[in-house]
C-alpha cells in the first residue's frame, strides 16, 4: 500500500528562472524507510515540503501536479490537518520548539488541535523519542541531540503515519546521531511509521534504511533498496554524494582487478570483512601525522589561564561549561576542536574572540587580555566564522556584507580589497544578491570572504562543512587551502571526522569541560579510550582498516588500499 503518492508534480518558486521540480513521479509503500540524496540544490527539501502540504498552503509559487498522503490530496486539505497525516523536522530544527518547558512543548500540537488527551500524547511522544522522565525540564537544559528528540517528539505526538526529517543529523555529534538514528529504528520497525530522511551521510544510510531515493536535477532518477543503490558509485558520485568509503575501496580494488567484479559492494563494515578477507595488510614505511608537534618552539597565539566559565539557569544550578580551563594555542597550528554537542566548542571560540566573558581566569591573545581589549582591536587579530552562515549577512548584498568592516573602520582600497575577496571567492556573478538566499556552498564561501575581510591572523570556523554535499564540502576544503597565505592559526570546530583527518594538524578533545585529549590523529584515534568516552565515530574506512589489522591506521580510501594488498 502507498502511504505517498507524488503525480507528475512541477513546481516554481517565484522569480526562478527554471523549476526546482520537473513532473516528479514518487509511490512510498506504508512502513518504508527511506533516503532521499542528491547535490545541494537538486530539490530534496522542497519536495520534502510538496509531500507534506507546506508547497503549495504556506509556499507560494507555480504549483502543478498532485499530491496523495494516504489517499488525501494535498491541496484539498488544510495544513494544519495534514499535520497529523506527515510530519515534518527541520533542518534547522530549533525554530521548531515554542514552549519552555519539555512536556509543554512536545504535547503543544495536540492542545491547539483540543485534544482532550494531549498531555498523554505528548507524555507518550516523549517515550517513544527517548526522552522520557525530561517532562519539566527547561529546553535550554537539554544537549542540541535531545532538542532534536524534542522537534521529533513534537511531530510524533499528532500520530502521523510519516515522519519526514531533513538532514537528521547534520549539527550532531556521532553519539547523538546515533540515539537519533536508533530512534527512528524504532518508530519505523515498532510502531509502523514511514520514515523519509534527507541525508548526506551513507554511512548511516547504509546502516538504517530500506531504499534510497536519487534526486537529480529536479526529478526522481531512481528508487532502489539500499545495497543496490550504494552499488552505484558512479551514479552517487555523478551528484555529489560521497558512497560509504568501504563501498568506494571495493569499487576501486573491482576496478584494478583485486576484487571480483561479479560480487555486490560491501556497504558497511561488517560486509567490509567478508569482502576483503583475502587482503594483507603491509604497514607503511612511514606514517603521516605520527610524530609529536613541538609547539613549545612556535609563538603562544592565545592562552587559556585558569578559565572557568558558567551560563545561568532559570532553574537549579548554574550550568558550568568549564572550570580551571588552562589552554595554549601556537602561532600557525591548523587545529580540530572536537567533542560531543555542549562541551564547550562554540563557547570556547566565543571567549577568544571576547563575546563572553569568563567567571574566573584569564584569556591572552598576543599576550594582551581580552577582557582588557577593545573589540575593534581584537577584530584586526581574530575572526569567528558562526555555525549559520546566514547569521554573518546583516546587508542586502554580499559585496556589502564583504566591505562593511573595512569601510566602517577605513581601511585604505577597502573598495578594491572587496573586489580581490569577491574574486577570490568565487563570488564576483553574486556580488549583488543577497546572502541569505544563496545555495548552501555559497553562503559558506560569502561567509568565510566576510570572516578574513580584515585579514586576521587568527580565523575561528564553527562546523564549517554542516549539510554539504561533497562538491560543496571539496570546495571549501580548497577555500582552506588558499586562505593559507592570509591567516596565520586556524581553528574549526567540527563533528566531520573525514575533516579532521585530511586538514588538521592538531585536535583537542573537549569533554564536560576539559580537555582529555590533544594531539595528532594517530594519538586521538589509537585512543580507543577517549574515542569511546567521547562518542568519537572515527571515518569508516579507518574503522575497516581496524577492523582487519590493529595496525592499520588508515583515514582516506587512498591509505587503505597502501595498506591492504
Amino acid at each position: 500500500m502507498n502511504i505517498l503518492e507524488v503525480k507528475d508534480v512541477t513546481f516554481t518558486y517565484p522569480g526562478a528562472g527554471i523549476p526546482t521540480l520537473r513532473h516528479v513521479e514518487l509511490q512510498i509503500e506504508k512502513g518504508d524507510f527511506i533516503a532521499i540524496v542528491g547535490n545541494n540544490g537538486c530539490g530534496k527539501s522542497t519536495l520534502c515540503k510538496v509531500m507534506n502540504g507546506l508547497i503549495p498552503h504556506f509556499i507560494t509559487g507555480d504549483f502543478e501536479g498532485t499530491v496523495l498522503a494516504d489517499g488525501i490530496d494535498t491541496k484539498t486539505v488544510e495544513i494544519g490537518d495534514l499535520a497529523k497525516v506527515v510530519g515534518y523536522v527541520y533542518q534547522d530544527f530549533e525554530n521548531q520548539i515554542v514552549r519552555p518547558t519539555v512536556l509543554d512543548d512536545a504535547s503543544y500540537a495536540c492542545m491547539n488541535y483540543a485534544m482532550p488527551d494531549y498531555l498523554d500524547r505528548g507524555r507518550q511522544a516523549l517515550k517513544d523519542c527517548g526522552l522520557e522522565g525530561r517532562d519539566d525540564e527547561y529546553i535550554w537544559q537539554l544537549s542540541g541531540g535531545q532538542t532534536h528528540l524534542l522537534a521529533l517528539a513534537g511531530a510524533v505526538s499528532l500520530e502521523p503515519e510519516v515522519l519526514i526529517l531533513d538532514e537528521p543529523i547534520a549539527q550532531l555529534d556521532p553519539r547523538h546521531a546515533d540515539l537519533i538514528y536508533g530512534i527512528l529504528k524504532d518508530l519505523n520497525e515498532r510502531l509502523g511509521k514511514t520514515i523519509i530522511v534527507i541525508e548526506h551521510h551513507t554511512e548511516y544510510i547504509a546502516d538504517y534504511c530500506k531504499h534510497v531515493m536519487l534526486l537529480k536535477e529536479g526529478h526522481v532518477e531512481w528508487v532502489l533498496p539500499t545495497k543496490e543503490a550504494l552499488d552505484r558509485v558512479e551514479d552517487l558520485q555523478a551528484s555529489n554524494i560521497f558512497p560509504p568509503q568501504v563501498t568506494l575501496a571495493a569499487w576501486r580494488l573491482q576496478r584494478q582487478g583485486r576484487l571480483p567484479r561479479e560480487r555486490m559492494l560491501p556497504s558497511t563494515i561488517s560486509a567490509g570483512r567478508e569482502a576483503f578477507r583475502n587482503l594483507t595488510f603491509v604497514k607503511p614505511e612511514t606514517s603521516e601525522n605520527t610524530q609529536e608537534k613541538e609547539p613549545q618552539d612556535k609563538a603562544v597565539s592565545v592562552s587559556f589561564q585558569d578559565v572557568s566559565v558558567s551560563y545561568r539557569s532559570v532553574k537549579g544550578e548554574p550550568k558550568k561549561i568549564y572550570q580551571h580551563l588552562n589552554l595554549d594555542l601556537h602561532k600557525g597550528e591548523k587545529i580540530a576542536l572536537i567533542g560531543s554537542n555542549g562541551a564547550g566548542k562554540s563557547t570556547m571560540m566565543k571567549l577568544m574572540t571576547g563575546l563572553i566573558k569568563p567567571n574566573e581566569g584569564r584569556i591572552f591573545l598576543k599576550g594582551a587580555p581580552v577582557h582588557e581589549t577593545k573589540p575593534e582591536q581584537l577584530s584586526k587579530y581574530i575572526s569567528l566564522v558562526y555555525q549559520n552562515p546566514e547569521d554573518m549577512f546583516i546587508k542586502d548584498s554580499i559585496e556589502a556584507d564583504i566591505a562593511y568592516a573595512m569601510q566602517v573602520r577605513e581601511v585604505e582600497e577597502w573598495q578594491e580589497k572587496t573586489e580581490a575577496l569577491l574574486e577570490r571567492f568565487r563570488l564576483t556573478k553574486l556580488k549583488d544578491r543577497d546572502g541569505r538566499l544563496l545555495s548552501g556552498g555559497q553562503m559558506r564561501r560569502a561567509s568565510l570572504a566576510i570572516g578574513v575581510a580584515l585579514r586576521p591572523e587568527i580565523l575561528l570556523l564553527d562546523e564549517p562543512t554542516a549539510n554539504l554535499d561533497i562538491a560543496t564540502r571539496k570546495e571549501i576544503m580548497r577555500t582552506l587551502k588558499d586562505m593559507e597565505d592570509v591567516t596565520d592559526t586556524v581553528m574549526i570546530a567540527t563533528h566531520d571526522m573525514q575533516l579532521v583527518s585530511e586538514w588538521a594538524e592538531r585536535i583537542i578533545v573537549l569533554y564536560q569541560g576539559n580537555v582529555i585529549a590533544d594531539g595528532s590523529r594517530n594519538e586521538i584515534f589509537g585512543n580507543k579510550e577517549v574515542v569511546e568516552k567521547v562518542g568519537i565515530r572515527p571515518p569508516e574506512i579507518f574503522s575497516m582498516g581496524k577492523a582487519l589489522h590493529d595496525d592499520a591506521f588508515c583515514y582516506t580510501v587512498d591509505e587503505f588500499l597502501q595498506c591492504f594488498v
